[in-house]
């Protein structure tokens, strides 16, 4: 990485070239998301519909954003110092206030929902444009942030005070996508510019990888935990619940060996090495949401394999338990193209598989059905192990 380009400044990381190792500060935030996929993996659970879905799916988004923006900033801001610690604790807070609420978000408590992350978005990047010099090069880009947080926050609050499901999700759609698509434009706003993704929006690649690749694990726990818990739950342990368990566990063994058989040392070069590696950056930043979400979904797959594995599969279920592994192997295909430079063939084949499975899954129990969508994943991984190794051997 080449010496820091946006000046000096005492809260700014030292950028030597070397790899801003990730700080304890930024691990004990991410405890606060454990919690938060707990939820919307309980929350899908509990509404398996169209409507619950994309509610969901919007949720998923803030709680995302949340993250995506608060990585941003300990990228360029040392969480060691004080300050900085400070807003990272306050988000913390803030962000576990609002992952309380996911449960009854489009309930009595989406108006603590939306105060809650409105008030992180806005709050943190309030700090920055208040403690960076006007003329420090980071400064108009976290002005841009700012604006673009003060609108989203309006159709949040909008969405957490209006009464009709329909109207709350509709501005919290409009509200979402306000955050997850203007740094693909370069946040441009009306008075205040684009920002230059070269010049301002300059990130450190391997700590940003590194910070993704940490989420995917805590992402993952989820799915341990979900079969965990319903093992423990279960008073008899017959030898179809200890498939369906074993089953369950190997599922998510599969998604993180297809994650990490991508070499993380690649991501980092692709990212280092870049042109524009802002750009690179925030685009890294939008797959893993969609990556992250198939995760989500499998774990709640898990926890309808477990709760009745010889059920014969419904349409709610099945789709449950084939979109999980769809999305992730989606979002897996655009990764390693990325960061490696060549499409997953096998992924796209994995995907018509899965989708020509969803009809059958119907006439299947839910263990048979799983079996099938994890077999499939293993296999998956063990070609790209293979693939991996013989790239190695040429």
């Amino acid at each position: 990485m080449p010496q820091d380009t946006a000046g000096h400044h005492p809260f700014l990381r030292t950028r030597d070239g070397q790899h801003a190792a990730v700080t304890n500060e930024e691990l004990f935030f991410d405890l606060v998301y454990v919690f938060a996929i707990t939820q919307l993996s309980h929350g899908l659970l509990h509404h398996l519909t169209l409507f619950g879905a994309f509610q969901t799916a919007v949720i998923w988004l803030a709680v995302w954003l949340g993250w995506q923006y608060t990585g941003w900033f300990t990228n360029w801001f040392d969480p060691r110092l004080p300050a900085v610690r400070g807003v990272l604790f306050v988000t913390m807070v803030l962000a576990l206030l609002m992952g309380s609420a996911i449960a009854d978000s489009f309930a009595e408590h989406g108006l603590p929902f939306a105060l809650c992350f409105a008030a992180m978005q806005v709050g943190r990047s309030a700090f920055v444009v208040a403690w960076l010099p006007r003329n420090h090069p980071l400064a108009p880009n976290y002005r841009r942030i700012l604006a673009w947080m003060l609108v989203s926050a309006v159709f949040w609050l909008s969405g957490g005070v209006a009464s009709d499901p329909v109207v709350r999700v509709t501005l919290w759609c409009i509200a979402a996508l306000c955050e997850y698509v203007s740094p693909m434009f370069g946040f441009p706003f009306p008075g205040l510019g684009r920002s230059n993704s070269k010049s301002e929006w300059t990130i450190e690649g391997a700590h940003l990888v590194e910070r993704c690749q940490l989420f995917v694990i805590v992402a993952l726990g989820e799915g341990i935990m979900a079969t965990g818990l319903s093992m423990a739950e279960n008073q008899n342990w017959t030898p179809v619940y200890l498939v369906a368990f074993i089953t369950s566990f190997l599922g998510t063994m599969a998604m993180w060996w297809l994650y990490f058989g991508t070499s993380g040392e690649a991501a980092r070069h692709r990212i280092t090495q870049a042109d524009d590696p802002g750009k690179m950056g925030a685009t890294i930043h939008y797959l893993h949401a969609v990556l992250i979400a198939g995760i989500i979904v499998t774990a709640v797959g898990a926890d309808l394999l477990m709760e009745n594995p010889l059920e014969e599969g419904s349409m709610a279920s099945v789709l449950v338990m084939t979109s999980g592994p769809v999305l992730y192997l989606l979002a897996s295909i655009l990764y390693r193209k990325i960061v490696s430079g060549f499409f997953a063939l096998s992924h796209i084949i994995g995907i018509v598989v899965l989708l020509v499975l969803i009809p059958f899954g119907l006439h299947f129990s839910r263990l048979t059905d799983a079996l099938l969508v994890t077999g499939l994943m293993l296999a998956l991984a063990w070609g790209e192990q293979r693939n991996e190794a013989q790239s190695v051997l040429d």
